[in-house]
């Protein structure tokens, strides 16, 4: 890793919001892009979403490799499928369509998500459902890097490693797909791949601290925690979107 005097101070932050987003990904199974895709697009709007896609695929495997005893494939092909339609819309989008309203609409998408786990009944992961996560996240997270909401709310109810599996498993397939529409669209290029490199030492950081973190962490408290992130991220993509 080059000496800290190499980097420019918008590097550095770049590789602390990182850290951090992979450290809660690590943590609750998703997180990476809602923690630090906000504050990553003030720095540079080049790290959206290419940069954020690439350093999702680096954790996603290495933590589907930690738990894929807990990876359940079958359970996620409807999504799965859906992933492929919902990203080349996405990668579309992103020829069309002006940055603040894209802010504005996948805002509105995740509040509703949060809103709709809040309710007092349990939302199963039925085919339909997971077509239509599948199809959103596909969507969200080509177009803006921000695509596990809608995943992650479905499977909120599982077990946390299984969570953890599942959620890391769909995510190693989902963002090649993204980075192979990104590619098509013009927006996967060497600038994000140089863009990226600072970014990997600090996104394997944050999965080993997490690492060391993992057991002490409840279902409950996952649960609770990636309802508030997803609500945060929403909030903050809105305010984007309109100021």
């Amino acid at each position: 890793m080059p000496p800290l005097g190499l980097f420019e101070t918008s590097t550095l932050l770049a590789m602390l919001l990182i850290f951090l987003g992979a450290f809660v990904q690590t943590s609750i199974g998703f997180g990476l892009a809602i923690v630090s895709a906000p504050l990553l697009f003030h720095l540079s709007v080049e790290y959206i979403p290419t940069p954020i896609c690439l350093v999702g695929l680096f954790i996603s495997v290495i933590t589907a490799l930690k738990y894929r005893t807990n990876i359940s494939i079958g359970g996620l092909k409807m999504a799965l499928y859906a992933r492929v339609p919902g990203s080349i819309v996405g990668g579309i989008i992103l020829l069309y369509v002006s940055a603040s309203m894209l802010s504005l609409a996948l805002g509105v998408f995740v509040l509703m998500a949060v809103l709709i786990s809040a309710l007092p009944f349990r939302m199963e992961p039925t085919g339909k459902r997971m077509l239509v996560a599948g199809f959103l996240s596909g969507f969200m997270g080509t177009s803006s890097g921000i695509g596990g909401p809608p995943m992650a709310l479905l499977l909120q109810h599982q077990d946390a490693n299984n969570l953890r599996g599942n959620l890391s498993a769909f995510f190693v397939f989902s963002s090649i797909i993204s980075l192979l529409v990104l590619m098509a669209v013009g927006r996967f290029t060497q600038q994000h791949l140089i863009m990226t490199i600072p970014l990997i030492p600090s996104a394997f950081l944050g999965y080993w601290s997490a690492m060391r973190c993992v057991k002490y962490l409840s279902k409950v408290w996952m649960r609770r925690c990636s309802l508030l992130l997803c609500a945060v991220s929403g909030s903050y993509a809105i305010w984007q979107g309109l100021f």
